[in-house]
């Protein structure tokens, strides 16, 4: 049995490692205020972002699904793996040897995903080493023909899967992997009889990797006429390889993804291949499986699709299967707030044939000539009808119409309702009724016009977040009167900056009395945690030691956004509202001194002077804070 990490190192890890890294491989971050971050949530479907990462903190929290954690509950949730593999992945990354009590073994035993990652990294090195062998120069010959240079196959890892039954098998086996990982990870198959055999012989290997790099599974493509399996053959479905949510290329366009706010998708390895090396880095191609809903989610968060500017790209091949992809991305293009495009190369090439007729820069201007996804949809549509007979003019309005009418950018559909009408030859009015009747039938399916709490600012309609646990207490059930939002605004500062309010400053917020009955579970939980008050991980053991309802409200105050422009104004922040809370408790201290003294006995000298010189000291204390 695998033996515990050592606190000390778990500890460790999470101190060097910057959350924001982690968080960012699977969402594109934004600034959104001094040491904060924002983007669409990956747990819950949404449009605009309520995901917050505070780096500082080491903490991420969604304030529209409730989902919170530190940077391990994140690769769990996000990855589906233990704890000790995230601790045994992120100490991989930040190259931090990791101690076992017990005598337990290496990180490269423990945990079955871990090697399940790891058998995939070996076929692939030993794929890669293959394509130099002699008896693979089909694959040699099929990459060059399609213009990619030995140069371009190992930035892309390709490789060869050798004709032999049993060789891949068999050089696992020899690094130490059973049969039984091997078939778990979907590298062999297993006959009638029990025996394991290669499951890629004779093919071209493509590497499949996750967003954050790993090798997860293979594409492979025929080579041989002796070949009587599929064209295309992937691996399939495991613990680690999710075909509805793989797509290749993704690990090298993300970055160019985010950054341009544009994503190409294309429909095959070679298409990716090719346009990645005629410039155009931001193609992913699905993976043996259509483009469907799991691949938006995942490209949504890379795009940071929140605000409406992005584009995503399609190219389709002009023939029959090409068109019917088309129109199944277009029954799901509302799913993206991105403006959706199709680019379709000069006679019908695709990528890979264009770059290989005509160059790189035929690629690029086959991308920056595309047309809007409607406009394609209803070139489309209009082909499959005869406009010479009334007949086909009506059907063809008919289907139309519908997509006219769920145009997102209502200014847009007058113009293409002209358009329509100048391709049908019909009359403006008559296809504007058609438009108009689409679109009552349209609303009347979403709710008689009424947005229901699932549909979106544009009208179209995505997964509402889950509400939170009833015995949960959030940000947002406080209430938002001053006496709260003061204690509450005190609280971020001590838990998000303890370097500008410092320990004594804490100390004393933790001291004084809370109107608030969910904050003040959460002010006792910071003073029971003072003496470990700014080091690494503090804000966890505060998390930790309350009450499970409140752990939720512990990480919203660690991330919520303090309204401040930069480091300075942080302090400055900090400074006023801890000051703030402080002046409430001494005039509440000064207005139960002055109640005592009323009620003291004038004879009684000695206690007479003790309350004035209270007050005398409160009100220092009050001048001091104001000044600071």
């Amino acid at each position: 049995m695998a033996g515990r990490i050592r606190q000390s190192d778990v500890e460790e890890v999470k101190a060097r490692t910057n959350i924001a890294d982690i968080v960012g491989d699977y969402v594109a971050l934004k600034p959104a205020g001094v040491g904060s971050l924002k983007g669409l949530c990956p747990f819950h479907d949404e449009r605009s972002p309520s995901f917050h990462v505070r780096p500082q903190v080491g903490l991420y929290h969604c304030f529209g699904c409730g989902e919170s954690g530190d940077v391990y509950e994140f690769l769990q949730k996000m990855d589906h793996v233990t704890f000790v593999e995230a601790v045994e992945r992120l100490a991989a990354r930040v190259g931090f040897s990791l101690h076992y009590e017990d005598g337990g073994p290496a990180a490269a035993e423990t945990g079955n995903r871990a090697r399940l990652i790891a058998a995939n990294v070996a076929a692939e090195e030993f794929f890669r080493e293959q394509l130099a062998a002699p008896d693979a120069d089909p694959a040699r010959r099929f990459l060059g023909e399609r213009g990619f240079d030995p140069a371009a196959a190992e930035h892309f890892g390709v490789g060869y899967a050798p004709r032999s039954w049993d060789a891949l098998g068999a050089h696992l086996r020899g690094r130490g992997f059973t049969t039984e990982e091997l078939a778990a990870s979907g590298l062999v198959s297993t006959g009638e009889r029990g025996n394991a055999y290669d499951r890629f012989r004779g093919r071209v290997i493509w590497p499949i990797r996750d967003v954050t790099g790993q090798t997860v599974g293979f594409g492979a493509r025929r080579l041989l006429d002796d070949d009587t399996g599929p064209k295309y053959l992937n691996t399939p479905e495991t613990a680690v390889y999710h075909k509805a949510q793989m797509l290749y290329g993704l690990d090298l366009a993300k970055r160019a993804i985010s950054r341009s706010h544009r994503v190409v998708v294309v429909e095959g390895y070679t298409d990716v291949m090719a346009c990645h090396l005629a410039g155009v880095d931001q193609a992913v191609a699905t993976c043996g499986t259509a483009f469907g809903v799991e691949h938006i989610k995942v490209l949504r968060r890379i795009l940071g699709d929140d605000s409406g500017v992005g584009e995503v790209v399609f190219t389709f091949d002009p023939d029959a299967a090409g068109q019917k992809a088309a129109l199944r991305a277009f029954g799901e293009e509302q799913r993206f707030a991105a403006q959706t495009y199709v680019a379709v190369g000069p006679e019908g090439l695709d990528p890979c044939d264009l770059r290989m007729a005509k160059g790189n820069a035929a690629v690029q201007r086959m991308i920056d000539s595309k047309r809007p996804m409607f406009e394609f949809v209803i070139r489309q549509a209009l082909s499959r009808y005869d406009l010479e007979t009334v007949e086909g003019r009506v059907a063809a309005l008919r289907e139309c119409a519908p997509i006219v009418a769920g145009i997102r950018d209502a200014a847009l559909r007058p113009g293409y309702a002209r358009e329509l009408a100048r391709m049908l030859g019909a009359e403006l009015g008559e296809v504007q009724a058609a438009v108009r009747r689409a679109s009552a039938g349209q609303t009347a399916r979403n709710g008689h016009g009424a947005p229901g709490p699932a549909a979106s600012r544009d009208g179209s309609r995505h997964a509402e977040p889950p509400p939170p646990h009833q015995a949960d207490v959030t940000l947002a059930s406080l209430g938002a009167d001053p006496a709260t939002r003061l204690e509450r605004e005190a609280l971020m500062a001590v838990l998000q900056y303890p370097q500008h309010v410092g320990s004594e400053r804490a100390a004393a917020v933790t001291r004084a009395g809370f109107a608030n009955a969910s904050l003040a579970v959460v002010r006792d939980a910071v003073a029971a945690n003072l003496d470990s008050f700014g080091r690494t991980g503090w804000v966890e053991r505060v998390a930790d030691d309350v009450p499970a309802p409140f752990t939720g409200l512990v990480r919203q105050l660690s991330v919520a956004p303090i309204p401040a422009r930069d480091e300075a104004s942080v302090a400055a922040y900090a400074a006023s509202v801890t000051a703030s809370l402080l002046d409430r408790e001494l005039l509440r201290r000064k207005a139960d001194a002055l109640g005592r003294l009323q009620r003291t006995d004038p004879s009684d000298r000695a206690a007479v002077s003790g309350i004035q010189h209270e007050l005398v000291q409160i009100d220092a204390e009050r001048t001091r804070l104001r000044g600071e």
